[in-house]
């Protein structure tokens, strides 16, 4: 198996270009998107449509007018929807369809959809997500690094270093072996999300609790997997 990762948003915004027709994609953005979408999944949502923009959201919307509206810019709740961008909002959602945008995690998911496969990452699904690659053992693995806004972001990098660490693999690229690297600088991945800009920031404005929520490592036994451009849970 070879594994890549994209560890910027100007990588990713070049994915259209790239053939992913071998190619299984795992999404990360850990504080908060791919966070927040596995807590809905393993509080048994139906299923999520990632969309790229706040217009394409409402117009979804229109369309299912029975689904919550999600997500955030610049790490707020947009006006006039259902729920933000916390995990905390995301663990009532039993039966719920949810149309969701965010300034960097739903643009990753999109701009994959290409992939042979695309499977929604976390720190909170590792072990599950680790099975579940071992078990198809795909031709290519690119993990896919969300960042934030146009800069890198750590625990992207670090959940994709320790999904790596996890895996039998042949061959690596250079930006795989970075991510590697970079988990063994932390000793937990609470450690690592603290050390992260977007894990201060959070922490400094009172959003402290959801670093902490986002850096439980193999919390549920849930796979996201986007087909169509629509998130439903893998079945055993």
């Amino acid at each position: 198996m070879k594994i890549d990762v994209a560890l910027n948003p100007a990588e990713i915004a070049r994915l259209h270009r790239r053939d992913l027709s071998r190619t299984t994609c795992v999404v990360f953005d850990i504080l908060r998107a791919t966070s927040s979408m596995i807590t809905a999944l393993a509080h048994h949502a139906r299923r999520i449509h990632p969309v790229c923009t706040i217009e394409e959201a409402r117009q979804l919307r229109v369309e299912m007018p029975h689904a919550l509206l999600g997500g955030e810019r610049h790490g707020e709740l947009i006006h006039g929807f259902d729920v933000g961008n916390s995990p905390f909002e995301y663990r009532d959602m039993a039966g719920q369809t949810i149309i969701t945008t965010t300034t960097n995690g739903t643009v990753a998911l999109r701009a994959c959809e290409n992939a042979a496969s695309v499977l929604v990452g976390a720190l909170l699904n590792l072990s599950a997500l680790a099975e579940e690659i071992r078990w198809h053992e795909p031709e290519e693995l690119l993990l896919v690094c969300a960042g934030t806004f146009e800069e890198f972001a750590l625990e992207d990098a670090y959940a994709a270093g320790l999904l790596i660490e996890a895996l039998p693999h042949h061959a690596l690229s250079d930006s795989a072996h970075a991510a590697l690297a970079i988990t063994k600088l932390f000793p937990t991945a609470l450690a690592a999300l603290r050390e992260a800009r977007n894990g201060k920031t959070l922490a400094a404005n009172g959003r402290g609790k959801e670093v902490d929520w986002c850096a439980q490592v193999s919390q549920f036994n849930v796979v996201g997997i986007m087909e169509q451009s629509v998130i439903r849970p893998i079945k055993d």
